[in-house]
């Protein structure tokens, strides 16, 4: 799968965003077919809510698949590890012993 579930939705979102603003902008009465009497500004305000839903999901498709190419990379750096035997170190290693502040 090339694109994201959240970005295509995003895409699809912002497209009905589009004709929503449109059409409500040529004539309100259109998208707000339940309301008596809908003016422009109330367009514009569910617009606004509408843009930062397609942005917040668009963002966030990006980010869930920036994270699954890291998890994929990582996945494929831990596979070619091979485990291989190193030499132990010959004797212990000294330890300075502590010395006696300074008057």
């Amino acid at each position: 799968m090339s694109i994201n579930f959240l970005i295509n939705a995003a895409f699809n979102t912002g497209v009905l965003t589009l004709l929503f603003f449109i059409a409500g902008m040529i004539k309100p009465k259109w998208p707000l077919f339940f309301m008596n009497k809908p003016d422009r500004f109330l367009i514009a305000i569910i617009t606004t809510i509408l843009v930062m839903i397609t942005v917040t999901m668009y963002g966030e498709g990006n980010r869930r698949a920036l994270e699954e190419e890291r998890k994929t990379e990582a996945e494929k750096a831990a596979g070619n590890f091979t485990p291989s035997p190193a030499p132990q170190p010959e004797g212990s290693i000294p330890v300075p012993a502590p010395q006696a502040p300074a008057k």
